[in-house]
């Protein structure tokens, strides 16, 4: 079956999903519609290797528990028979056209049949059978429960040191400070969470960042989080990581940073556009002295620079905000339709020429000025304190006036296709 996914009529993705299993006896067949209690979903791409015994760790915990469960493989492309072996060790396979650990894993999750569901890599890196208590933890009432590396063991070979003593940190660190995330270790790959999570998440990203936008977004939305302590054992590949520690690193990075515009762009925008709204008052009327460093009109212009610059970044953190909140790629937030609603695109119109029509006073003022002198030589200690400052609200209203177009035009409300 084809899977589609879009928001307000926007296409977002497909996920050409072909579905197969194996009977407990060896039978094939087509798979049964009865739910289950638990999905354990598997990502893979060539684990021949070691796809077996992940599935017999799976198995285990299911038989050691009782379970009501099923195993189902996401195969994103494999060439190395990874799928009959997984259909013979008794999994379900589901056949993920689009390439990404995130595709593979929302077509996993759309095709599971349980009210939870268990995710874990396919290189024996996790061992299934500690899925268990985070099982009971969802049964508890908990929405997301992550495992924890950092709190449980990471064995001998197990994780490069870059990873464990500054990628892993660092990245969990950000992710935590930005989000008020509480969990220890931001991308540990063996999690589970409910059905009824996965659905109100809407999670959207195709890649390695898929396991952050799933913290985040369970974070910020107020989701029942939860830590259950695992040990991390090195993987059983013969051949390399698909982790690529720079790039996916990056991406994981980047991707929270993007989500992340208050402080990554407004923030420091709004400290830089002070600093120069300020030192741009104290300069219009007179030079400053301090010590002996004269500031003069110089140094205003470096303070219009920090000033106009500082306005952009705050503006396109807004613009930012306002693109994932209608995607659905980040987090809601009431204060910002709050906003919207406010700034309409006629009031934008207004403020930004009511801003260009003060500059323009300033650089008319100067004009008279060159007027009087037989638009001659000026004198720029008297006249660039004017133009600079008329400069800078013409740049100012002109920014307000193009930014109302952009939050107009991403304030769009599209009709939703399903």
């Amino acid at each position: 079956m084809t899977k589609f996914f879009s928001h307000r009529g926007v296409f977002l993705q497909v996920l050409e999903i072909k579905e197969e299993n194996i009977d407990p006896d060896g039978a094939a067949g087509r798979a049964s519609p009865r739910p289950v209690e638990v999905s354990f979903v598997l990502p893979c791409l060539d684990e021949a290797e070691t796809l077996g015994g992940v599935i017999a760790a799976a198995r285990e915990c299911i038989d050691a528990h009782g379970l009501d469960a099923e195993i189902l493989v996401a195969d994103n492309g494999s060439r190395d028979g990874s799928p009959g072996l997984a259909r013979a060790a008794g999994a379900r396979v589901v056949e993920v056209a689009p390439r990404g650990y995130g595709s593979a894993l929302m077509g996993g999750f759309e095709a599971a049949r349980g009210r939870y569901l268990v995710m874990g890599d396919a290189d024996l890196s996790y061992d299934l059978r500690e899925a268990y208590p985070m099982i009971e933890r969802l049964r508890a009432g908990d929405d997301l429960v992550m495992g924890s590396r950092t709190r449980g063991r990471i064995l001998p070979g197990a994780m490069p040191w870059l990873h464990r003593w500054i990628g892993n940190p660092v990245l969990s660190f950000v992710g935590k400070r930005l989000f008020r995330a509480p969990v220890s270790d931001f991308h540990c790959g063996l999690r589970a969470l409910t059905r009824a999570a996965y659905d109100e998440l809407g999670l959207r990203t195709t890649g390695m960042e898929f396991a952050s936008e799933m913290v985040v977004k369970a974070s910020v939305r107020g989701l029942r989080i939860s830590e259950v302590p695992i040990t991390l054992h090195p993987d059983g590949r013969s051949g390399a990581p698909h982790l690529r520690t720079w790039r996916d690193g990056w991406r994981h990075l980047r991707f929270m940073l993007c989500l992340s515009p208050r402080w990554t762009l407004f923030v420091p925008g709004l400290a830089l556009a002070l600093v120069g709204a300020v030192a741009m008052l104290a300069l219009w009327f007179s030079p400053q002295q301090l010590g002996a460093v004269r500031f003069g009109v110089h140094t205003m212009l470096a303070a219009s620079l920090a000033l106009l610059v500082g306005y952009q970044a705050m503006t396109t953190a807004l613009a930012a905000r306002l693109y994932a909140v209608e995607e659905e790629i980040g987090p809601p937030a009431e204060w910002l339709d709050r906003a919207v609603r406010a700034f309409t695109l006629e009031r934008g119109i207004l403020v930004g020429a009511g801003l260009a029509v003060v500059g323009t006073g300033f650089i008319g003022s100067v004009f008279v000025t060159w007027a009087e002198v037989g638009f001659g030589d000026l004198t720029p200690e008297e006249t660039l304190r004017p133009m600079i400052m008329g400069a800078t609200f013409v740049a100012l209203g002109v920014q307000t006036l193009l930014m109302a177009f952009l939050y107009s035009m991403l304030g769009i409300q599209r009709r939703r296709d399903r």
